[in-house]
């Protein structure tokens, strides 16, 4: 642990007691991966971020996911790319990387990465977060759970700052369109927003069709009194009718139907042991699965 990350946490129990101060303590712990040097992940990266990611053990069954997907993939769109770690992978595996990120401390973070790396001439960065309008927002805390969503894991409210917002469609335009584009989303509860934004990238025509890794949270983090994802419907329903099938992400990838999504709203009871889904068209889901369960 670096001194700054040793200081800020003795000092948490004092400053929290004071708005202000405390929301100049949060500064600094995310400005604490600034000092640190970047190490050799066991992936053969460097990085610089949280150990678990530094150490290889942060949420190995979506690296698992993520590397197979990249092996047919031509380009990842990494939306909420927070400190770069998944646009890590598809950089080492010489894939076209297009990182959207709107945090100003984690970009400083994911530029260190790029450029520990040799790759600060081999990705597209846009720091702006993503909606279904453009325009300014205002977003919530910091690291990886800074989020559009007010209240979002108990953040307080305080903790905000103002940063640009972006349509996914106007940012991705044209240049893929040939291309199998992986797009990787990790917003922190407001995917909606993201889809609402991206109606030409979820054509239901469209050709290659892209794969899609969605952070969905079903009943956890949202702003007290919510007990079940409000948008959890419409957001898997966006797929559905851009004709894709589901898998929920956990140590293999497991067919979900949209009518248990369907019914998990109705009820209020979470039958899904996952947070991260796959959408993809039915048969290239179906080889994922496969994939995943010869190499598990």
């Amino acid at each position: 642990m670096s001194m700054l990350g040793s200081l800020t946490r003795s000092m948490r129990p004092l400053v929290e007691r004071h708005p202000r101060l405390a929301m100049a303590y949060r500064h600094y712990c995310d400005l604490e991966h600034l000092a640190r040097m970047p190490v050799t992940t066991p992936f053969g990266f460097k990085f610089i971020g949280p150990e678990a990611m530094q150490s290889g053990v942060f949420e190995p069954d979506e690296v698992r996911v993520v590397q197979l997907i990249l092996r047919e993939s031509d380009a990842l769109i990494n939306v909420g790319a927070n400190v770069g770690y998944y646009c890590c992978f598809a950089l080492q595996s010489s894939r076209a990387v297009l990182a959207v990120e709107p945090v100003p401390n984690n970009l400083r973070v994911l530029y260190r990465n790029l450029l520990a790396n040799g790759w600060g001439d081999r990705a597209e960065v846009v720091p702006v977060a993503v909606g279904a309008q453009r325009g300014l927002v205002e977003i919530f805390g910091g690291g990886t759970a800074a989020s559009l969503v007010e209240g979002w894991a108990g953040i307080p409210s305080a903790y905000r700052q103002t940063v640009p917002l972006a349509r996914l469609d106007d940012i991705v335009g044209e240049r893929y369109d040939d291309q199998r584009c992986f797009i990787l989303i990790d917003v922190e509860g407001a995917e909606l927003g993201v889809l609402r934004g991206a109606s030409r990238l979820l054509d239901l025509g469209r050709a290659p069709k892209p794969i899609w890794m969605v952070e969905v949270a079903i009943d956890e983090h949202f702003p007290m009194g919510i007990k079940i994802n409000p948008n959890l419907r419409e957001t898997f329903e966006m797929f559905e009718r851009a004709g894709y099938a589901v898998g929920a992400v956990g140590p293999t990838l497991a067919r979900v139907s949209y009518d248990a999504v369907r019914e998990i709203a109705r009820t209020g009871i979470n039958t899904l042991n996952s947070h991260n889904f796959v959408f993809a068209d039915a048969a290239r889901l179906d080889a994922l699965i496969a994939a995943l369960g010869a190499t598990g």
